[in-house]
């Protein structure tokens, strides 16, 4: 053979090998997120199986420990090269940091054909938007504000039926402790103690105190009587907990309630996973429903997975992720396993359970009344920065002598410095 021709027989093959690897790259989403084992991947299957199907592989990039410093510090270098990778999990306000950098992709002529701005709560919208465009696709809401009940316990203590106000909920606690039981199952970590006092606002002052001093971080109601009041709520709490709390992992305190040793605890729903496992079924073995005074509203986060900007070549497969997310289908499938609900509210209710139905039906009409509010403690009603100071005053009273006056005080400023 010539030297000429074997030169361009070889930049033939060349590039005919570059457009194969371009086509092969056109046709795989590479997707950065922490479900990486048990029920949560397994579910995620589903998703790749759809996009399988379509001819789309599915390529993980694994996350160490979450969504942690690690792996925004590798997303942050792909970002910068311009290899940013197809999609990313994400929760919050860290959403709206990355599009406030031009990073994110815009998906407004997916999300107007297929309606979301119909089927998406407006409160996850806050999220899933930026600058009035859509940039994610919300894979779920958790709500914050449950309680999760052995339903023996309360049974053998004399709770005959779920507290529906504050008063009740200590006649309640009253009951089991008198029983011998512990009364509520707490683990002493600043997130599970601002979880509480999440719930503890809005039962004290309603969602609209809530709005004004979690959510617009309203001067005067941070520092207002009716947040002594909350103080002192979450002191009253702190008299129901066992002596072993500090320290201990949410789900071992579910652990609590499920083998019969607790009455109470007030966690999000990915609690639910714990009595599911364990065998339980809802309202034979254990009852879920909203802490007492906080009927009627819902305390969120949400998981979202944010497009971030890739080649136009990429952009096809990128946009059949984000259908394939939104799906039906994929919404009831992913969430009947992580015990969240869908992130839309007109997904078909059949394969969920009996707290799965009344956590839809709820938040669809807390959606509709204007009570479905982001978290305080997971990171859906105010910035980190503003997040983790409040953790550190509502942890530092909760497990301290500090007087409900001087935590007010110290509330006012610490969100004042935060901001």
């Amino acid at each position: 053979m010539k030297l000429t021709t074997l030169k361009t027989t070889l930049l033939a093959a060349t590039i005919a090998l570059t457009f194969s690897s371009m086509a092969r790259a056109a046709e795989e989403v590479e997707v950065l997120h922490w479900w990486t084992a048990g029920g949560e991947a397994k579910a995620l299957g589903v998703l790749k199986e759809d996009l399988n199907k379509q001819g789309i592989t599915w390529k993980d990039m694994p996350v160490a420990g979450g969504g942690g410093t690690a792996a925004m510090t590798v997303l942050r270098a792909r970002v910068q090269a311009k290899n940013a990778p197809t999609a990313v999990q994400m929760l919050g306000f860290d959403i709206q940091d990355w599009a406030k950098e031009d990073a994110t992709a815009n998906l407004d002529s997916l999300a107007t054909e297929e309606g979301w701005d119909k089927v998406v709560p407006e409160a996850l919208q806050k999220f899933s938007k930026y600058d009035g465009h859509w940039i994610a696709a919300p894979v779920n809401v958790h709500s914050t504000n449950w309680v999760w009940a052995n339903k023996k316990v309360l049974e053998d203590s004399g709770v005959t039926e779920p507290p529906k106000d504050w008063d009740g909920f200590i006649a309640a606690l009253d009951k089991v402790k008198a029983k011998g039981f512990i009364p509520l199952a707490h683990g002493g970590q600043p997130w599970q103690d601002a979880t509480l006092f999440d719930s503890v606002v809005i039962a004290t002052g309603g969602p609209e105190f809530y709005k004004k001093a979690m959510i617009d971080l309203d001067k005067e109601a941070l520092g207002s009587d009716t947040m002594k009041q909350v103080f002192d709520r979450m002191k009253q709490l702190r008299g129901y907990v066992d002596d072993n709390f500090s320290g201990r992992d949410w789900n071992l305190s579910s652990a609590l309630v499920i083998e019969g040793k607790a009455g109470f605890q007030i966690m999000g729903d990915w609690a639910k996973g714990e009595f599911i496992n364990a065998g339980k079924k809802p309202d034979v073995d254990f009852l879920c429903f909203r802490t007492p005074g906080t009927q009627g509203s819902v305390t969120f986060n949400s998981d979202q997975f944010v497009m971030f900007n890739v080649g136009e070549d990429r952009q096809k497969a990128q946009l059949a992720m984000a259908k394939a997310v939104m799906s039906p289908t994929f919404q009831s499938a992913f969430n009947v396993v992580k015990g969240s609900v869908p992130a839309r509210t007109d997904v078909p209710n059949d394969a969920f359970d009996d707290c799965g139905k009344k956590g839809m039906q709820e938040l669809a009409e807390a959606s509709k009344a204007g009570t479905l509010m982001g978290s305080m403690a997971h990171g859906h009603a105010a910035p980190a920065s503003v997040k983790n100071a409040v953790y550190d005053v509502v942890t530092k009273h909760f497990n301290g002598n500090v007087p409900s006056e001087d935590a007010v005080k110290e509330l006012v400023n610490a969100v004042e410095g935060a901001k």
